[in-house]
């Protein structure tokens, strides 16, 4: 991360509690990072679909990765720390008792073990109510599944939360979440910003198990003085609402405008776009925003930089180990588009939008013993990159607020072929973010917006850092809107043989 000259000014403690590591930063008004810390967990797979986490690691992980960052600041620097945000990966659970102790294993949001509770209870009026469209991803239907399968574990927990409420207790004392983290449980009358409780009868769970909400950028409560003097702070510092980390990575990378969009090239593909008003829609699920009186509208794909790993893992350099291969890259740069007839269908990992069908899987069609290996790697990248050109138009139209520019982030940002083909795909220009960290950054926007009175549009803006534009190629934005005409009619010539291959 590019380390800017700090100011003299208020710092704030940001927190990024991803699905397999805890980030830390500690940040000015400018963006400028003083310091960062991290610690990892691991995940648990104890069955096929089954994916869990021991939640006491989040928490021990959240302590070791303050204590670092905070260890590398003078006394000074300690003494600035005027307020803190976390940011948490999303639709992941725990059942604790009143003390905080985990009953059971967290259930992430990767598990797909409800699929005949998505199948049964999935409706549009849950979707309407919800904002998420039915789908094994949600905590709704997982939590269904317990209702079902480990009644009384459910029934006799004393809390049910996510990872933010799950920190935030640790942090206060007490059981409080933010509206825009708590969304993310699929319990939410959205338009309101409030449980649901016919969503809570259909999920098991009851009112007394939830935390108290507060709104997103107010003070939660202040963190108690023995834990923040076990980071090593002088004293308490208020805790302050934040977002899901996707919402929050829309923020560190500045995008507050509804003519603004954030693309995520991470293990998933995430793009999404603020609007002011609540609205659901087929082709996109609905989150509460880290901006104040705003919502989020995100496409999701399942495999984004994932397949590109897969494809290097398996069929690239075995000396890389999966890493980068900038022959490869070079070579796949000199395949016309089109990848000489190769078409790939991206759903490694089943797909979300536009389709929500957890028994998709993936496709490459067009073969004929001419394609080298690059062709395959460049229709895999190409393959990513239509279907979220057409996500982000069918989202445009449902919003008519045309797109100007998107801010990308993750690791495949640093593809310059991947920014070129998604440049044309979308049809807008594409700008790097220079900070990795922008879910840790918009958590900062958020915490320094209530220390400074400000709101988190002007923090963000102030924060976030400009990066390389890559500008669509005419050529190619016509050559790979006819192709992607051809991938979209795949999903619908294969979607009954999908099922069978189960």
């Amino acid at each position: 991360m590019a380390q800017r000259s700090p100011t003299n000014g208020p710092l704030v403690l940001a927190v990024d509690s991803s699905t397999t590591a805890t980030k830390t930063l500690v940040v000015d008004a400018t963006g400028g990072v003083l310091a960062q810390g991290r610690a990892t967990y691991p995940m648990a797979t104890p069955a096929k679909d089954l994916y869990e986490q021991d939640a006491t690691h989040w928490l021990a992980a959240a302590h070791r990765a303050i204590g670092e960052v905070v260890a590398a600041l003078t006394p000074g620097e300690r003494n600035r720390i005027s307020g803190m945000c976390v940011t948490p990966q999303r639709q992941t659970f725990v059942l604790c008792d009143e003390a905080g102790r985990p009953s059971r294993p967290a259930i992430l949001w990767l598990d797909g073990r409800a699929g005949e509770q998505v199948a049964r209870l999935g409706s549009e009026w849950v979707h309407a109510t919800s904002g998420m469209v039915p789908d094994v991803t949600p905590s709704l239907y997982k939590l269904a599944w317990l209702s079902e399968h480990e009644p009384h574990t459910l029934s006799s927990a004393a809390r049910v939360v996510g990872v933010h409420a799950y920190l935030a207790h640790a942090f206060t004392g007490e059981w409080v979440d933010s509206r825009a983290t708590a969304d993310s449980l699929g319990l939410f009358d959205m338009a309101a910003l409030t449980w649901s409780d016919g969503l809570l009868e259909m999920a098991g769970v009851r009112r007394d198990q939830l935390p108290e909400l507060g709104d997103t950028a107010t003070v939660l409560g202040e963190v108690r003085t023995e834990v923040a003097q076990g980071w090593g702070l002088p004293g308490p510092i208020p805790l302050v609402a934040g977002c899901g980390d996707g919402q929050a990575a829309g923020i560190g990378a500045g995008v507050t405008r509804p003519d603004e969009g954030y693309l995520n090239l991470g293990t998933a593909v995430v793009a999404g776009v603020h609007v002011p008003q609540y609205r659901w829609g087929r082709s996109y699920r609905t989150d509460a925003a880290g901006l104040p009186g705003h919502f989020v509208l995100e496409v999701v794909q399942n495999s984004g930089a994932y397949l590109t790993d897969w494809f290097r893992a398996q069929l690239g350099d075995a000396a890389l180990l999966g890493a980068p291969d900038q022959e490869l890259e070079r070579a796949a740069s000199d395949v016309p588009a089109g990848s000489d007839g190769l078409l790939t269908l991206p759903y490694w990992n089943a797909v979300q939008s536009p389709h929500w069908d957890p028994r998709a899987r993936g496709a490459m069609v067009g073969f004929s013993g001419a394609q080298t290996r690059a062709a395959m790697y460049r229709s895999v990248l190409e393959g990513i990159s239509m279907e979220t050109g057409r996500n982000l138009r069918a989202l445009v139209e449902d919003t008519g607020t045309p797109l100007t520019t998107l801010r990308i982030m993750g690791g495949g940002q640093r593809s310059a072929l991947w920014r070129r083909i998604m440049a044309a795909c979308v049809g807008v220009p594409l700008e790097t973010c220079a900070s990795e960290e922008v879910s840790a950054l918009g958590a900062a926007a958020m915490a320094m917006a209530v220390v400074t009175d400000t709101d988190v549009a002007t923090c963000a803006q102030a924060m976030a850092a400009p990066g390389e534009i890559t500008e669509p190629d005419p050529d190619l934005v016509e050559r790979y809107d006819e192709i992607g005409a051809l991938q979209g009619e795949l999903y619908d010539r294969l979607a009954d043989l999908f099922p069978r291959l189960h």
